[in-house]
């Protein structure tokens, strides 16, 4: 998979650009609608392949992947050039589609729509420090009192 966007670097890839780096990862759920208990282990690994072929044509790439009967969990880098509710829009349609050509004996969740996925997702971005190391960091930057103009 080419992903221009991406160096290697202390075993993590980053984003270049002009003044700094940037490494973006979400972690993304996604619920079938209604909570309908429609996939096997067999159609979570349709899933994966349409999520992996989706994710190399927006330029990023899948670190972990999982599912149950009605819900998926990805986590994803992506570059900075990509807003998530594209991704998220993306993934979905390319998934849904995929999975009910291959699968044509799913029924319609719903009469007036043939979506597989819930309208709604959960998105969480995602980094290598905790919440309290990132406080301590941010409060260690503040200069002293006697230091202030």
């Amino acid at each position: 998979m080419s992903r221009s966007w991406c160096v290697w670097q202390e075993g993590h890839t980053h984003d270049r650009m002009f003044n700094g780096m940037v490494h973006f990862v979400v972690h993304l759920v996604f619920t079938t609608k209604y909570r309908s208990k429609v996939f096997d282990g067999y159609m979570i690994g349709q899933l994966r392949e349409a999520y992996e072929s989706a994710c190399e044509t927006l330029d990023c790439c899948i670190l972990e992947f999982d599912g149950e009967e009605d819900h998926v969990h990805l986590l994803v880098e992506y570059p900075p050039k990509l807003s998530i509710s594209v991704m998220v829009n993306n993934l979905k349609s390319t998934s849904s589609r995929r999975v009910r050509f291959l699968n044509t004996h799913i029924p319609r969740l719903s009469k007036s729509s043939a979506a597989l996925w819930s309208r709604s997702y959960f998105a969480c971005s995602v980094g290598g420090a905790t919440i309290k190391m990132l406080k301590t960091y941010v409060q260690g930057q503040t200069p002293h009192k006697e230091h202030r103009i």
